[in-house]
């Protein structure tokens, strides 16, 4: 039995328990019309499979359990979902475009420039073994390139790009920096220490994106109401994990968030032109308005 084969199983199991408890020959029904799709004989007896929920467990920290009372097993609540959900993704693209032959003739991939993700491995280490980095970064907004030395603190990712999250020694200010404009890094071994009570995932807890607040602002609360077609979008893939309906029907979606108004907020509201209305508060209702003037004077 490969590797591969065992990997793709936990993935079945994983995926196949998310949408719902199953008893054993429901996932044994799901493994065997997996079997056909990816080539593999991902068949499993109970004994396997009872191995593979430890493995699971171990590999994935996904607790699954038998629920004697309605005789199926179930997902456990999944401290890691969010992670897990990614990984699990990962795995299944990696699998599908390497067992395909001909891959030309059925996917399209988007021409970009690279993401920095060369670099992803090793900003991990740095960052989980609190060492500090050196690099040479190149802003937009500068000619040359110039090093930083950091202490780098999280990897945060926002619109299919990554992003370091980290303390410029140079002034003292932590700083975001897209990973792919950061070239020639060097990991020392000089280590850092974390600031106490620090939690830069909860930095950006009230951010669109890699703005994490505004100096001297608060969360504000926004009410944005979007064209019946709009909302369909909107609903399925949430501007902010804050997000709760306020209204659905055939004239409108109307949705509130609390977040920080920065920057990159505005400009994703700017995108949705006239199928966006801006509710709440004014002031981010004017700011809309007045760049849709702006834009208009542009022709």
């Amino acid at each position: 039995m490969s590797k591969r084969e065992t990997l793709l199983r936990h993935s079945a199991i994983i995926r196949r328990l998310k949408k719902g408890p199953a008893s054993f020959r429901e996932v044994e029904n799901h493994l065997e019309v997996e079997s056909e799709i990816q080539d593999y004989n991902l068949r499993v007896s109970q004994r396997t499979f009872q191995r593979d929920l430890d493995d699971i467990r171990s590999l994935y920290q996904i607790n699954i359990q038998y629920d004697f009372s309605k005789k199926k097993y179930i997902i456990e609540d999944d401290e890691n979902e969010g992670y897990n959900d990614r990984m699990l993704e990962a795995f299944d693209t990696f699998n599908a475009l390497n067992i395909s032959v001909g891959l030309a003739d059925y996917i399209d991939f988007e021409k970009r420039k690279s993401l920095g993700l060369e670099n992803f491995h090793g900003l991990l280490h740095a960052i989980k073994n609190r060492l500090q980095l050196h690099f040479s970064y190149q802003s937009f907004w500068q000619n040359e390139p110039f090093l930083r030395k950091v202490n780098p603190y999280l990897l945060k990712e926002f619109k299919s790009r990554w992003y370091l999250i980290a303390k410029d020694l140079q002034d003292e200010s932590v700083k975001t920096y897209a990973l792919d404009r950061i070239k020639d890094i060097e990991i020392t071994k000089k280590r850092f220490t974390v600031p106490a009570l620090s939690d830069f995932k909860e930095r950006f807890s009230n951010s669109f994106g890699i703005i994490s607040s505004v100096d001297g602002s608060v969360p504000e609360k926004v009410v944005l109401s979007f064209s019946p077609f709009q909302g369909k979008y909107v609903k399925t893939l949430p501007l902010h994990h804050s997000q709760q309906t306020l209204v659905d029907n055939e004239e409108e979606l109307r949705i509130q968030l609390k977040l920080y108004i920065a920057f990159d907020f505005v400009k994703e509201l700017i995108s949705f032109a006239d199928d966006l209305k801006v509710i709440e508060p004014a002031s981010l209702a004017q700011q809309v308005k007045e760049a849709h003037q702006r834009a208009g004077g542009r022709y």
